[in-house]
């Protein structure tokens, strides 16, 4: 039995799997590390699975649906995001239209927080299967194998799956989240089968470069953090620290050339004990790559040193603001002290530091976001993002800006400019979407265009051929967004 995996033509180099799907400003197009996995399991299961990533490799609809007949796949899964959506969901159409006798799904955190509006979209999608999704797709091919088809009847003993029938729509109770995730098969292998790992990037990385993950789950609660809210969950689960490494040290001999590793975990350093057993299994096992990781700003000095000893090269790590009002109000959980002190830490340690900012949370205004602006200047950090505040469906800021009508688009696609680019959808009590706009655009130009700044990537660009590439590829895509300004 056939199976299409499909992160689905949109626009090009849309970068749907991360946690704000957009074509980014620096190039960065991130692994479909969800559906890989997903891949993996129907794989290691005797299913024969095409996985196509079109927006990496320019494929096109009519590509799609040109496989789709020539194949005839008995199942198709199809990831979703939000401003892509009605995109998604008109495509899974047009593949059932190609072929009726394939079940479409579409999977992903939208999907997940709004699986009725999902299947309204378009009579061709057939299912959701929300949450980690890869055992709730395991048991559908299971059923269209053994039972030859996916009626009513046999979708309602499903968890995780929302479907049509009839005229009604079902919602089967959530999945339990996978504890054991050492069962899980590797994704690092079918990056190698299916895809071209060449044609992904992350600014903070060397290239080439790729993307696995050490745990799932996160368990802080920042209320606009997607993934814990409608992937993940928010408890901790971990791979056992063997098992990462035993991936890291087969993707090491598989891709030629690669040059760094980010572990994408929601938040590596959150459990300090087991990222240390992490760095000392690394040390101990003679295992020698750069690589970057998500982090809080709350490390000590001594933990970010044995980091750097084990190959971290970048921590990105979300400061947000330097309004202690807004940090409250994000449910951040820690203090612009601790931020100062941290980045000191990791300077002294030798890890780099890229940090995120976002603008526009309530009870901000033009003068508190300035303050935050002068404090990004002042950490000295190696590179920053400036976004007005994204909102996304099944998030407790999503329910909060929605509440307050706050929300400034009329649907989805809008979480978009035309060209692909970041949209702001939201205001506050003073700010507007424009204001918020012009304030990011400011913060960039003020970060990236000192002297110093430029001075210094140039001279480390010139003592690093990683570092050229890395520079070279983020900067020359990055260089006229900063010049021209965002547009809403």
């Amino acid at each position: 039995m056939k199976i299409l995996v499909l992160n689905p033509p949109f626009l090009k180099k849309f970068s749907r799997p991360q946690r704000s799907p957009a074509v980014t400003k620096s190039g960065t197009l991130y692994y479909p590390i969800w559906l890989a996995y997903l891949t993996a399991v129907l794989e290691a299961d005797g299913f024969e699975v095409v996985f196509w990533d079109a927006p990496a490799a320019g494929k096109e609809a009519g590509d799609v649906l040109e496989l789709v007949r020539r194949e005839g796949f008995a199942l198709a899964i199809l990831d979703a995001s939000t401003p892509s959506v009605a995109s998604d969901a008109a495509l899974a159409g047009r593949i059932k239209a190609a072929s009726p006798g394939t079940f479409t799904v579409l999977v992903g955190s939208h999907v997940s927080a709004l699986p009725e509006e999902t299947l309204a979209l378009d009579a061709g999608v057939d299912a959701v299967a929300r949450r980690e999704y890869e055992y709730t797709v395991r048991e559908l091919a299971r059923l269209l194998r053994d039972k030859g088809k996916a009626d009513a009847a046999g979708l309602a003993g499903i968890a995780g799956v929302s479907f049509r029938d009839g005229e009604r729509i079902s919602h089967n109770p959530d999945r339990p989240f996978i504890e054991n995730l050492d069962e899980l098969p590797w994704v690092a292998p079918i990056y190698k089968k299916h895809l071209d790992f060449r044609h992904y990037f992350n600014a903070n990385a060397p290239p080439p470069m790729v993307t696995l993950i050490s745990s799932r789950g996160c368990p802080f609660r920042c209320g606009f953090c997607v993934y814990p809210q409608t992937l993940t969950g928010r408890a901790f689960r971990f791979r056992s620290v063997s098992d990462v490494l035993d991936e890291a040290a087969w993707a090491l001999e598989a891709f030629p050339g690669l040059r760094s590793i980010f572990f994408e975990d929601d938040t590596l350093t959150a459990n300090k004990a087991r990222c240390l057993e992490f760095c000392n299994q690394i040390l101990a096992r003679g295992l020698s790559f750069s690589w970057i990781a998500n982090s809080r700003a709350d490390l000590d000095e001594e933990t970010l040193r044995v980091m750097r000893a084990a190959g971290c090269r970048m921590l990105c790590v979300g400061f947000e603001s330097s309004d202690q009002k807004s940090l409250k109000a994000m449910k951040k959980g820690v203090s612009v002290d601790s931020m100062r002190a941290f980045v000191r830490h990791a300077k002294k340690a030798g890890i780099l530091v890229h940090g995120c900012f976002i603008f526009g949370f309530p009870g901000e205004t033009e003068a508190s976001i300035l303050r935050t602006i002068d404090f990004a200047l002042s950490l000295s950090i190696d590179t920053a993002q400036f976004y007005p505040v994204m909102v996304y469906p099944g998030t407790e800021a999503y329910q909060d800006y929605l509440a307050r009508g706050w929300i400034t688009a009329d649907d989805f696609s809008k979480w978009l400019t035309a060209e692909g680019l970041h949209n702001c959808v939201v205001r506050n009590e003073e700010l507007s979407p424009e204001k918020l706009v012009r304030l990011c655009d400011l913060a960039r130009r003020k970060f990236y265009l000192r002297p110093g700044y430029v001075a210094g990537k140039v001279l480390r660009s010139l003592t690093s051929p990683a570092e050229m590439a890395r520079t070279a590829r983020a900067g020359g895509v990055f260089l006229k967004h900063l010049i021209r300004g965002s547009r809403v």
